[in-house]
């Protein structure tokens, strides 16, 4: 059987109180999880207080133990 490079995506197992950050796409920036179901996620903006529920969408892509959050521009 032939080898090929292949990419692998695992969904993202999101904990309550956990600080996020998306980077790109339309809900790029940084989050607070709020809630989470076995389908949904809810998300609320450190900046407005806006909350969000989602599908689960996020895939797991690096950890920064020192980051910055939310950003400043």
């Amino acid at each position: 059987m032939p080898k090929h490079k292949v990419t692998i995506f695992k969904p993202y197992n999101f904990s309550e109180g956990e600080k996020i950050r998306i980077d790109g796409g339309s809900r790029g920036g940084d989050w607070e999880v709020v809630g989470i179901s076995d389908r949904k996620v809810k998300l609320r903006c450190p900046i407005s207080n806006r909350e969000f529920e989602w599908n689960r969408f996020c895939y797991q892509a690096e950890i920064l133990d020192d980051g910055e959050w939310p950003m400043k521009d």
